[in-house]
């Protein structure tokens, strides 16, 4: 099945609305569509390199809206959608890891776990859970999709084609890198630096299941 929706996402590439596409897949994922939007917004700018920062600018705009649902279904409809969507994506166990990190750190676990492969509506179905602050959530979600798609558009801008092949392979360590160069060190050190941060990391990665 996974797979059948990956193909019937790429295939939207070549749509004459792909860019209405790339904005729903953005927005779904962000929620609890399983196939993240990056290898549909990667083969868009393949096709048209000189709109791939306008590509990633909407994949952003989708998925930063669409973290609003998912901010909304772990607010509101926790008990009778979240847990249903949480098992359904296998990320029952991590939802009291995610849930404790962002009460622990805030919008600096958007910031840059947001950034990173892992699953964004993870944070944003867990953010609503704990009734993190929306202003602070909505700026931190803008931030860290921003990086994560900004990652594909400038390269592609800069590079052209020939970049995919090194997206591919290493989407992980160049995210990292942005994240390094847009946020700095400053975050990750107030996180990872000190005794209080390292009880924190340990509580969180002992955490108790959540029961509804």
């Amino acid at each position: 099945m996974l797979r059948r929706l990956y193909d019937w996402t790429i295939a939207k590439a070549a749509h004459p609305q792909a860019e209405l596409w790339l904005a729903l897949v953005a927005f779904l994922e962000a929620s609890f569509f399983p196939v993240p939007p990056h290898p549909l917004l990667g083969l868009m700018c393949l096709a048209e390199p000189k709109k791939a920062v306008r590509f990633a600018a909407i994949a952003t705009i989708g998925s930063v809206l669409g973290g609003l649902l998912g901010y909304a279904i772990g607010h509101f409809l926790y008990d009778s959608v979240g847990t249903q969507l949480l098992a359904l994506l296998h990320l029952t166990e991590s939802f009291p890891k995610a849930a404790c990190y962002l009460r622990e750190y805030g919008v600096e676990i958007i910031v840059i776990k947001g950034a990173t492969p892992i699953p964004f509506k993870l944070l944003t179905i867990t953010a609503g859970f704990i009734s993190m602050p929306l202003v602070p959530f909505i700026l931190a979600s803008l931030v860290s999709r921003s990086i994560s798609f900004m990652i594909v558009g400038v390269l592609f801008r800069l590079f052209g084609a020939p970049i995919k092949r090194f997206i591919d392979k290493y989407l992980g360590l160049v995210t990292v890198g942005f994240v390094v160069l847009v946020v700095g060190g400053f975050i990750a050190a107030s996180m990872l630096g000190g005794g209080g941060s390292k009880q924190a990391d340990a509580r969180c990665e002992h955490a108790a299941p959540i029961q509804p």
